[in-house]
């Protein structure tokens, strides 16, 4: 059965024990920077990152995914210092694979055009805040880059994974890339540069943290359903963030994300999908919003996510 993780809060005991309460089952990294060594060194030690890894197991919990230090505009855009990015996020999936990591994730600057929304947070039920992101809004722009640009883009890309995933399959560790958030029409990881990715690298390493969210910005429910069972099938989901949202760019031009049980998706209906086609991973509520009473981190968004999640599992083992 599928299981739960959630954002590595700040190690503390409090914190460790808090989502150990709540059921929890993994902790994902989403900063390339976070673990000792990086900041010195360019990526992590392996001593203080096995320290790390032996604290959480001692909760009874695993680390599902880390991320590996950025490719930066320097990289992408190959200015002075790029080859050093290259052989940090080398070494760094090294060092996570030799910890017996499952998955890392690489990040690249340029993935999305953000410039072309505008990004506001808006009410919802009852008072929470949450992202909302509009096409018609946005100040005037220069527009999308050109295929020229794209095609360099990708080759950048292209240079970087050709470095991973040999180490990847070596150390059998997975490479999971996100699909660019927002999801405008040509964005490099949108629907058809997403999947460009596994047919650029078929090796099993490579795949998808797949974001229900993300996906359902760009076409609502029946594009993550037709998205989940494509990738599912093949074997290339290696996570799942899950969120929902209200409308999307095809529909409306725009979207806001939700509370999981307050947007347009039935996700009951995407685990399912997810369990037809075989995954087993961790799902990850993602962007969890405050509520009323949150004190930070330890509070009630994350319990009202966790909760929400560990309900849909037990309907779904129910009607097994």
């Amino acid at each position: 059965m599928f299981k739960i993780s959630v954002w590595h809060g700040d190690l503390s005991d409090d914190y460790l024990r808090y989502v150990t309460q709540l059921g929890v089952d993994c902790l994902d990294f989403g900063s390339g920077n976070y673990f000792p060594g990086v900041e010195e060194q360019g990526y992590p030690d392996l001593d203080e990152l096995l320290k790390i890894k032996k604290r959480i197991r001692s909760w009874g919990l695993d680390i599902n995914r880390v991320t590996l230090p950025d490719m930066t505009e320097t990289f992408m855009l190959e200015r002075d210092g790029a080859e050093r990015e290259l052989e940090n996020t080398v070494n760094a999936l090294k060092v996570f694979a030799e910890a017996k990591l499952p998955i890392a994730r690489q990040r690249f600057h340029g993935d999305t055009f953000q410039h072309m929304l505008k990004r506001w947070n808006s009410p919802r039920r009852g008072g929470y805040s949450y992202r909302a992101e509009s096409i018609a809004l946005a100040e005037p722009n220069d527009g999308p880059p050109s295929l020229a640009e794209l095609d360099a883009w990708w080759a950048r890309f292209c240079a970087v994974y050709e470095q991973l995933v040999p180490v990847a399959e070596e150390g059998d560790i997975k490479l999971a890339i996100h699909p660019s958030d927002s999801p405008l029409p040509d964005t490099p990881f949108g629907g058809l540069g997403f999947h460009k990715v596994i047919d650029a690298f078929p090796s099993r390493q490579v795949g998808y943290l797949y974001c229900c969210g993300t996906r359902a910005e760009a076409g609502g429910l029946p594009l993550v359903l037709d998205e989940v069972h494509n990738y599912g099938r093949k074997g290339r989901i290696f996570m799942v963030h899950l969120r929902n949202v209200r409308g999307s760019f095809a529909t409306a031009g725009a979207f806001e994300e939700t509370l999981l049980d307050d947007g347009d998706m039935n996700m009951g209906k995407i685990l399912l999908e997810l369990e037809k086609v075989g995954f087993d991973g961790c799902i990850n509520p993602d962007h969890i919003p405050g509520l009323g009473g949150d004190d930070g981190v330890l509070g009630r968004g994350m319990a009202y996510s966790v909760g929400y999640i560990k309900g849909l599992f037990a309907m779904l083992a129910a009607v097994k």
